[in-house]
């Protein structure tokens, strides 16, 4: 019949035994964790009786580690060590806007509304630890669902069950073209102009990509139309329109930063309503920090009121 197994050790007796394994001293180490000599002594002899193991050797003048005491030592202090880790992130997560945040964001979003997310973030949430991954919709709904994630930015809608959006704000698409373009600063585009353009794309896999071709067909623009998909991001896409060799369109909130690297590039606006693009948070549904979410996307709108967009309140 095997021996039977330990009675498991309290974090009492752990701590008893780590601080007399420290000073090598009773009197020494009840004071250094506040516990009377006669507690700590106990406590230490319980542990032994409970292990069957002696960890201390005791003279008259000093108290020695046995061999199973020094190792033993070693693990006891990583076990208490754990315990304060533990009990360190529970106090964070009782608290809002602390710890980490784990935000997915879509490569058509990342560089235009990340200065003002991190700008919130530093300035309202220092105790947060935000951690950015820009990946493309798929990738990041699957990081959410999986748990590898916690808040989306993205558009929307997404449809994904157990997916909860909040929404943040719309914005309008422009089409961005050569400068010596037949609809270059034209401020009354009817979306039907869409369905003969030498229209450039991104990628697929790229949201952007399929609410282009949702406006492109709720424009009249046959299924089977050319169109050249020539770019994975953004910037590529806007230069090769400033190359001559088609249009795109960009929402409002990239125009600054894609279209200010040239001046072979013009706009041109469509006429209202104008094709757009909503823009929210994601997270899972019933989620733990689901009150800290909404408290941030209200003070991410207030941040964003700034940006060309039209804010949207939930």
């Amino acid at each position: 019949m095997p021996p039977a197994r330990p009675r498991q050790p309290s974090l009492s007796q752990l701590r008893a035994f780590v601080a007399v394994a420290e000073h090598l001293h009773f009197r020494d180490a009840a004071t250094a964790i506040g516990m009377s000599q006669p507690a700590l002594s106990s406590a230490v002899a319980a542990l032994e009786e409970s292990l069957g193991i002696q960890l201390l050797e005791r003279t008259t003048r000093k108290v020695l580690l046995s061999p199973a005491g020094e190792r033993l030592a070693a693990r006891a202090c990583t076990v208490l060590d754990a315990v304060s880790d533990f009990m360190e992130e529970a106090d964070a997560a009782r608290a809002p806007f602390t710890g980490v945040l784990r935000l997915g964001v879509i490569p058509t979003v990342a560089p235009y509304l990340l200065p003002t997310v991190l700008r919130l973030v530093q300035d309202a949430y220092p105790a947060l630890d935000l951690q950015v991954h820009e990946e493309q919709t798929s990738s990041l709904l699957d990081g959410l669902t999986h748990g590898r994630l916690d808040l989306l930015l993205l558009a929307v809608p997404l449809g994904a069950p157990g997916v909860a959006e909040i929404p943040l704000f719309d914005e309008d698409f422009v089409l961005v073209t050569p400068c010596d373009h037949w609809l270059a600063g034209r401020g009354d585009i009817p979306r039907e102009a869409l369905r003969e353009l030498d229209l450039l794309l991104l990628d697929e896999g790229h949201c952007l990509r399929d609410q282009a071709l949702d406006i492109c067909r709720e424009a009249g623009r046959a299924e089977g139309a050319a169109m050249t998909t020539s770019a994975a991001g953004l910037s590529t896409l806007v230069q090769l329109v400033g190359g001559g060799l088609g249009v795109t369109l960009l929402p409002r909130t990239a125009l600054r930063v894609e279209t200010g690297r040239s001046d072979r590039l013009a706009t041109g606006d469509f006429a209202e309503p104008a094709p757009s693009r909503r823009v929210a948070l994601a997270m899972r549904s019933g989620a733990a920090r689901q009150g800290e979410f909404e408290e941030f996307a209200a003070a991410l709108r207030i941040e964003l009121a700034r940006l060309p967009v039209r804010i949207v309140e939930k």
